[in-house]
Parts: C-alpha cells; structure tokens; sequence
C-alpha cells in the first residue's frame, strides 16, 4: 500500500497538481508511522517476552487478538512458552516445598552449616532432640556438650561418629554422618545425627540374654549329672554300712563327708543358676494408667521401717502430684525398691543420710522419677559396669538387681541411667548417686 501510494504521488506531481499531491504525502507520512509502529509492536512484545523469562515473572499475558495472523502467532506462541515456564516453576515450586517439609518432619536430625560454624539450616528433629528454638552458628551448642561442637566443626565428610552426651536427667548416645558438597563457591556440610541410645540399650540387653542362656545351659549340664551321681553314691554308702564286713569305719565316714559336701554344694550351685535363669524370664507387663504418687505412697509404707532404722531422711517431691504414666505398677515397684535400698546401703558411715525420690515432667515432656542420695557416691569406673548382669560391689550382692531393673525399664520402652559424684572423706567433698527412671 506504501509502494502504491508513493507510486500515486509522483504520479500527481506529473499531473501538475498541486492539493492532490499534499493530501498523498500525509498518507504516506501516516503509513510510514504505522510500519513503525508495528515493528515497535513486535520489538516491544519480545523485550516483554525476555524480560519475564529473566526475573521469572510468569504471570503475564499477550493479546491475540486484532493485531493480524502474524501478531497472533506470535502472541500465541508467546503465551505458550510463558505457560510451559510457568508449569515447570510450578513443578519445582512443588517439589521444593515437598523436600523442605520432608527434611523438616523427617525423625532424623539434620544440620547443614558452613565451615566457619555459620547455620543455614536445622529442621524440626533437630531442635527437638537438643531442646533448642534456633541454632545460627555451631558454637551456640557449646552449652550441650563441646565434644559435640567440635565434631561438628572438625567433621570429615563420608565419615560417621558416636557420640555421647550426659544430661542431668538423660543420655544421648549420637550417630553422627554426613556429607560435604558446593553451591555457588560456597562448602556446605550436610550432617545427620541420630539418637540410638535406645538401639545400643536393646544390644546390650539381647547380648548379656543370650550369654546368661548359655551359661545356664553349660552349667544345667554339669551340675544335674553331678547331683545324681552324689545321691547314687550315697545309696550305696548306706549299703555297704549294712553289710557284713563294712569297710573302715573312718574311711566311710570321710567319704560320706565328702559325698555331703559334694551334694550341698550341687544343689547350692542348680539354686544359684536358677536363681539368674530368672532375669531372662520377666513376666510381660501388665500396662495400665496409674498415678506416680499412688505408687510412691505404697512404696513408702514398705521401706518405711527400714527407713527408720538407718536415721535416713526421706523426702518425696511430686510436680505436679497429678502425673500418671502407662506402666506395670508392680514390677516399677519392684525397680524403685531396689534402688532405695540400694541408696540406703550406699548411705552407711554417711552423716545426715538422706533419699529424695522425685517425680516431674523432663524437658521432653516424659516422666521422670529419680531416686537421689547424698552417700559416698560411684566411682566412674566402677558407674559404667553397675548395669551389667552380675557385677556388684557389695560383699554380698548378687549383680542381678540393676540389671533386672534396666530390662524392666526397656520392656517400658524407657531407660534407666545413673549418674553419681564420689564423696572424699579427707577433703570434706560430698558426694551422692541419681538413679533416673525416664517413661
């Protein structure tokens, strides 16, 4: 239309008119513009075009319609690529958001930081566990245990580690694993961290089950064949005394002597084996909702008297007095028993003995009860082996009641944990033991 109507406008000026030939320049000048603004129009909407794939602003669209079939193809080629962007950001949207509440309820505790100890993030396992709102730099843990912090901060990745954290009222056992990676320059260290207390406590109970079934088996096997050749043997010592020409008198005397002996000591020996045969035959718990201070109270009425008679002051805290749990009442009474006498044989040659039983709601929320005493206390040594089946320190201890109280505990699916401070007689120090029983 631009080439004809220019070929109009010399073609006038031939004609010699004068009016004609100006009308056909404004036309021209008026198409002209109309060229330019139509590659302004296409410049204008693939600058928009860019623009929104540049800052990921997806939200805008191209008219179609009223610009002609090429505009519209454009457009609509436009509004397509802008849709597909937007359905993949969509995508990734979604599952940024499905990672993020995964690595935030997952029960695995995770950590990412930066080789300076800088924080990104922590999710919601990770507060729980160390009872923390927000963690922006590793050295903030310094107040849970600095052997933590500082396997954090030397952490080599590929590599997993155990450590152990001992609170007043509770023990981590922590297997800590993880990675190293690189976003933008920047070395980021990903680490897992997972409690196995429990885990280990279940080996360790499975271990020194299948040990004692063992050792009361081999025994069973000596003892029983020695328990009735003894009794044979003393048959026929009756036997020969009833005879004609008995042997020497002090000759059967010594054997029959011996025989005695050799019988009390195999009956003594199937007592002893079926004695510890017991710990791996606890009854299953019989769970009900019951009241601390119930169970507190009744155990009080039978330690009462001993109680008395060792001068021990006894003290109950209950906060607050309405806490139940979901237990055995019978065989917890049982654990707390043994662990007030236990206190109360810890507390001889001790001035102004005294036992406090607690019972409250730790930071976790689960109950607790803790039997305290201000005796000599528990040398480290010797606090690690207390739980083991058989290891005792008194001189007439049978090792098995820790042992059975720590079983019972896990058959709860709770723990029970020890934690003492020796006493020094010459310095004046005072010690004192905490047994902890954690629901």
């Amino acid at each position: 239309m631009l080439t004809a109507t220019i070929f109009l406008f010399f073609y006038t000026l031939t004609l010699e008119y004068l009016i004609t030939p100006f009308l056909i320049s404004l036309i021209i000048i008026f198409q002209i513009y109309l060229i330019f603004k139509y590659i302004d129009k296409t410049n204008r909407d693939l600058a928009s075009f860019l623009e929104s794939i540049r800052f990921s602003e997806f939200t805008r669209s191209f008219k179609i319609e009223g610009m002609g079939s090429s505009f519209d193809e454009l457009n609509k080629a436009f509004n397509d690529v802008i849709q597909d962007f937007q359905k993949v950001r969509t995508e990734k949207e979604e599952q940024y958001q499905y990672l993020q509440s995964l690595v935030r309820n997952v029960d695995v505790s995770i950590i990412t930081y930066q080789r300076d100890g800088k924080v990104d993030m922590v999710n919601n396992a990770f507060k729980k566990l160390f009872q923390v709102n927000t963690v922006k730099n590793i050295h903030d843990l310094t107040s849970i245990s600095p052997e933590f912090v500082n396997t954090l901060i030397h952490f080599e990745a590929g590599k997993s580690c155990l450590v152990k954290i001992q609170e007043e009222d509770d023990i981590l056992q922590l297997a800590v694993s993880g990675t190293e990676f690189k976003i933008l320059n920047k070395s980021i260290i990903l680490v897992t961290i997972k409690n196995i207390q429990s885990v280990l406590e279940d080996q360790e109970t499975e271990s020194w089950q299948k040990l004692i079934r063992v050792l009361t088996h081999e025994i069973m096997n000596s003892i029983t064949p020695i328990s009735s050749i003894t009794s044979t043997l003393d048959l026929m010592f009756n036997d020969a005394k009833n005879n004609e020409t008995p042997p020497d008198k002090e000759t059967i005397e010594e054997v029959h002597l011996a025989i005695k002996t050799i019988n009390k000591r195999s009956n003594g020996l199937l007592h002893f084996v079926e004695t510890y045969r017991n710990l791996t035959k606890i009854p299953k718990p019989n769970f009900r909702i019951a009241r601390v201070k119930e169970v507190l109270d009744d155990i009080n009425l039978l330690v009462k008297e001993e109680l008395k008679e060792n001068n021990v002051d006894y003290k109950v805290t209950i906060e607050p007095e309405s806490i139940e749990f979901h237990a055995d009442t019978k065989l917890i009474e049982q654990v707390l028993i043994n662990l007030i006498k236990n206190a109360i044989h810890a507390l001889e040659n001790t001035e102004k003995p005294s036992i406090h039983v607690k019972a409250y709601y730790n930071k976790r929320g689960r109950v607790t009860i803790q039997v305290i005493d201000n005796g000599q206390g528990i040398l480290k040594d010797v606090l690690d082996k207390i739980f083991i089946p058989f290891f005792t320190t008194k001189p007439k201890g049978s090792g098995i009641g820790l042992s059975l109280s720590k079983q019972i505990m896990r058959l709860h699916g709770g723990s029970i944990t020890a934690h003492s401070e020796a006493g020094n007689q010459p310095t004046g120090k005072q010690g004192g033991t905490t047994f902890t029983m954690t629901f």
